[in-house]
């Protein structure tokens, strides 16, 4: 007679259904009844704000797509000196948060600026009048400084692709006499087509909920719609409405993504070993493709770590306060907890549905996992909304009994951050389980069970030890991510609470950069861990 799982059915479906309890809950506040705040908002500026968030998407996409694609067929498909080092450095941006290079460019090219100073001193140029310069607070300069930050997301799943192209398409396209630009041009680019657009959606996403960046340079997009009209008006009817909003273009741009390679099947082989069609540049060529890629590099990581780093140097002693170790522990507390709660949530929803096995059992698993397409911002108004509901619940429920009033529990602690931290980042906890828990021979169930064993002592006995290394790699990555999370902590947190996320933008934006230099340098350092075990996968590969 087959187990009725009765334990690993309620708690998995109950724990999907409490992560997607904040995407659910935007939805029904903005289905209520418009207030005056959002019809205001409607009604003078909510055009703008869509405007410049289209514009920022846009360019920040066009530009990732300009400084990531080139790079990537080039490490796929060139022979370059330090190629090793290379592949593994162009990934290195997406450690260093967006609102960190915004700040660090500002401070280079703004009128007070080292750059404008020395071109004034060169040229004798007296005002602003004289001479024109490209304005970097702007929408603009947020979308060089974003797609300075995000091509990687391009260059990782292009270069993926262009190395899984078949050698004998390549061969042959050099047999018919075609350069290098038609052979990109008509064979390469077409057959990386759907990586190359789940990239610029991923893009696209990244850049949507963005609110560090805009914010300093005083672009008014969505997502600061969201946080001022909670924090500004707070206004959580007018905010779910907004998030509401944003969460339909997130739907529409995934949806487009698939729609664009719905009939689009390919079938190639991909290099093999001792196979190497790839071109020997020369000459101009060959410096002009390590100019190209050690200059992205040097932009978007090594210059504004090396400003970081003599920052933190020469304000090493006002920057090492209570306040910064204090802070420190703050992120060290919520990370690990939101990491501890995800992986068991992943262990949970991954181990029922091995149990199970029906169809119907990967709903838990994708349901737990939507929350990594939602912005934090977004993510923030729709934990507030439960969250708040509960608090009204349980001070009603203290009353009636005489108890008094126990406050804010659940919307005003820590637990409205590590809730938000868990739903954000259960997918990557769920993703690297489920594909440990694939690797474990479903013998193994059969004999586990002949020897009379329960479930949850296969899970113990059997199960975790074999996973142990998938499980780590997840609390790490849930850790890494919680502590470099800054929109959720910034609506979320309590009164006097601060995490490193939060303390680096506090200092950045009353422009004192070089007190949030060591924070910063900390959240770069913690960002490069994942990064680097993507590339070793990626080598592992190939």
């Amino acid at each position: 007679m087959k187990e009725k799982y009765m334990f690993w059915r309620t708690s998995g479906w109950g724990l999907s259904l409490l992560l997607v309890l904040p995407i659910l809950a935007i939805f029904y506040t903005a289905i209520g009844e418009s207030d005056e705040v959002f019809s205001h908002l409607m009604g003078t500026v909510m055009a703008t704000y869509t405007s410049n968030t289209f514009w920022l998407v846009s360019g920040t996409v066009l530009l990732a797509l300009l400084f990531g694609l080139p790079a990537a067929w080039i490490m796929a498909m060139c022979r370059l000196p330090g190629e090793k080092i290379l592949q593994w450095a162009l990934v290195l941006p997406l450690a260093m948060p967006g609102y960190i290079i915004g700040y660090i460019y500002t401070d280079w090219f703004d009128y007070a600026g080292p750059i404008q100073i020395f071109l004034r001193d060169v040229f004798g140029w007296q005002s602003i009048h004289d001479y024109w310069f490209p304005d970097i607070r702007s929408l603009g300069g947020a979308s060089m400084v974003l797609a300075l930050v995000l091509y990687p997301y391009i260059y990782l799943l292009a270069r993926a692709a262009f190395m899984e192209q078949s050698v004998s398409l390549l061969q042959s396209a050099r047999l018919l006499r075609c350069s290098p630009w038609d052979s990109f041009r008509r064979i390469s680019l077409p057959l990386a087509r759907p990586s190359i657009a789940v990239g610029m959606s991923l893009v696209a996403m990244e850049t949507l909920g963005d609110f560090g960046t805009v914010s300093y340079f005083a672009v008014n997009t969505l997502t600061t719609a969201v946080y001022d009209t909670w924090l500004g008006y707070s206004n959580l009817n007018a905010a779910a409405k907004i998030s509401a909003i944003m969460l339909m273009v997130i739907f529409l741009l995934i949806s487009a993504e698939r729609f664009s390679r719905r009939k689009q099947k390919l079938f190639q082989q991909e290099f093999e070993h001792g196979d190497d069609v790839r071109y020997s540049l020369t000459g101009a060529k060959k410096w002009l493709a390590l100019g190209w890629c050690w200059g992205l590099v040097g932009c978007a990581f090594v210059m504004p770590l090396l400003q970081l780093g003599y920052y933190a140097w020469h304000y090493f002693a006002e920057s090492w306060t209570t306040e910064f170790q204090q802070y420190s522990i703050n992120s060290l507390v919520v990370s690990l907890a939101a990491a501890l709660f995800a992986v068991m949530l992943a262990l949970i929803v991954n181990f029922y549905h091995r149990l199970d096995g029906r169809r119907s059992t990967l709903v838990p698993i994708r349901a737990s996992s939507l929350g990594y397409a939602v912005p934090g911002t977004v993510l923030a108004i729709g934990v507030m909304i439960p969250l708040t509901s509960a608090d009204h619940l349980l001070n009603d429920f203290a009353i009636s009994f005489g108890l008094g009033r126990p406050g804010l529990v659940f919307s005003g602690t820590m637990i409205a951050i590590i809730f938000a931290f868990v739903v954000r980042f259960a997918a990557v906890a769920i993703g690297s389980i489920e594909s440990s828990l694939a690797k474990v021979p479903p013998s193994l169930d059969m004999a586990s069970k002949t020897m009379g064993y329960a479930s949850t002592q296969m899970l113990r006995r059997v199960h975790l030890p074999l996973i142990r290394r998938g499980c780590l790699i997840a609390g790490l990555l849930v850790f890494i991510e919680s502590m470099k999370e800054l929109n959720a902590a910034l609506l979320l947190r309590p009164f006097n609470f601060e995490t490193l996320a939060t303390y680096v933008f506090n200092f950045a934006s009353d422009e004192q950069l070089e007190l949030a230099a060591l924070p910063a340098i900390l959240l770069v350092i913690v960002g490069l861990i994942p990064l680097v075990m993507v590339n070793r996968s990626l080598e592992q590969k190939h």
